[in-house]
Formats: structure tokens, C-alpha cells, sequence
């Protein structure tokens, strides 16, 4: 998975220094949108989606509003996957809430720990992503070559294959994402011995049985195996 992904991230970087070289007369693949026209770029793109629209949200802000106003006022007629981190699920599980039935039947939600990038993808076509600007001000680029799209449409499904459902995630324990149990997960999924794990981790044999029960009531486990399959299932630890 992580292969996958830098061979994906490779792809868009070296795809955007093979634009930067061709001539001036050549159709320019990357058009440019300040803040102030962000909402009915964003409008139009998920307006024109006729099959999939795919878009990364992380933490607040300009490009996080714009997405989530349209998706709840005119969410279009294409499937909608939504990616976000875990500071702003409440908040994204909140603005959806209100979609009609069949809207929400057509759009999923999950939640992921990796280091996101914020982009909106459409049918495989275009996307839309923050840009950095040297004069200042935040600039937007919508990016209309498809090899760099097609590179962007791969990272996300990578990091959408590995993330937990929005209802999953509401439903953990605060606990369950801590690293400490992060690392005690990774060892019952290993089938490790309880001492083994502990001397590991640098903890007490003790503290790492108390933790151990705390995970399996928190996952609704039996069994300290059946605690690591949840957890991969839930995208607290990679499959």
C-alpha cells in the first residue's frame, strides 16, 4: 500500500515538472482560481460529475466550507466519497446529516489517520486542489491533464481503502486512537505474548493487561486475535 502510494505521489510530481517545461504555446493543463471564486468552482466541478466525486477534506477552511456548502445544498447526481480526518468528523457527519435520502444513500464518508492532502476529484477528469501562490493570498489550481489526475484519483483510492466508515469512527473510543494502543494492537494482531509485548512497548505487564481489556471492550472482542482483524477492519492499524 505505502509502494503504491509514493509511486502515485511520484507520478504527480514528475507530471507537473513535464508541464513546466513544455512551450508556452501548448494548452495549459493547470488553470488558476483565487478564494473569492472557490464556491462556484467547486459548484460547478461537483455540478458536472455524472459518475464519482471523489474530494479530501483536511481541517477547516476555505476549501472544507466551499465542498461541504455545495454537498448540502446541490450535491449532484454522482456518487460522493468523502475522505477526512478525524478533527473534522463530527463536523462533516453534522453537515450531511441534513441530505436528502437518497443523497446520503449515494454518499460515504470515512475517516483516515494519514497525512491527507485536500483535493476534489471529478469522473477522473478534473480536480481541484489548494496551490501555492508566492505573491500571497490562497490560490486554488483545477487541474485538467489526466495523467496528473489519474495519479491524484490513485492516492486517494489507496488512502481511501485503508479508512474507517464515518460510523464506525464516531462510534470509537477516544482511547482506541491513542499511539500507545496503537502499538499494543500491532502486537496482538503479531500474536505476541502478553510479557513480550509489555518488555516492547515499555510498559508494565500489568498496565498492558489493563489496556488489553480496555481494547477488546472497546472493539466488542473476544479474543485478542479477533481485536487486531477489528482493528484493521476499522483502519486503526493497515491491512
Amino acid at each position: 500500500m505505502e509502494q503504491a502510494l509514493l509511486q502515485a505521489r511520484t507520478l504527480i510530481e514528475s507530471t507537473v515538472v513535464l508541464h513546466r517545461r513544455r512551450s508556452v504555446g501548448d494548452t495549459v493543463p493547470v488553470a488558476r482560481t483565487g478564494s473569492a471564486h472557490l464556491g462556484e468552482s467547486v459548484e460547478r466541478l461537483i455540478a458536472r460529475g455524472h459518475h464519482a466525486v471523489s474530494v479530501t477534506l483536511v481541517g477547516h477552511g476555505e476549501f472544507t466550507e466551499s465542498v461541504l456548502r455545495v454537498l448540502g445544498e446541490n450535491p449532484g447526481r454522482a456518487v460522493v466519497r468523502v475522505l477526512c480526518t478525524a478533527e473534522i468528523a463530527p463536523d462533516v457527519a453534522e453537515r450531511l446529516a441534513g441530505l436528502p435520502i437518497e443523497q446520503i444513500e449515494q454518499t460515504e464518508v470515512r475517516v483516515s489517520d494519514s497525512d491527507l492532502r485536500a483535493v476534489l476529484v471529478v469522473d477522473g477528469f478534473t480536480a481541484l486542489m489548494p496551490a501555492n501562490c508566492a505573491g500571497g493570498g490562497e490560490q486554488f489550481a483545477v487541474v485538467n491533464d489526466m495523467a496528473t489526475v489519474r495519479a491524484l484519483e490513485l492516492l486517494f483510492a489507496g488512502t481511501w481503502g485503508a479508512a474507517r466508515r464515518l460510523a464506525d469512527h464516531l462510534r470509537l473510543s477516544p482511547r482506541l486512537r491513542l499511539e500507545l494502543v496503537r502499538k499494543i494492537l500491532e502486537r496482538l494482531r503479531a500474536g505476541h505474548t502478553d510479557e513480550a509485548a509489555a518488555h516492547e512497548i515499555n510498559v508494565s505487564l500489568r498496565t498492558y493487561r489493563r489496556y488489553v481489556a480496555e481494547i477488546l471492550r472497546d472493539l466488542d472482542a473476544i479474543s485478542r486475535f479477533q481485536a487486531g482483524a477489528r482493528a484493521v477492519q476499522l483502519g486503526l492499524l493497515p491491512a
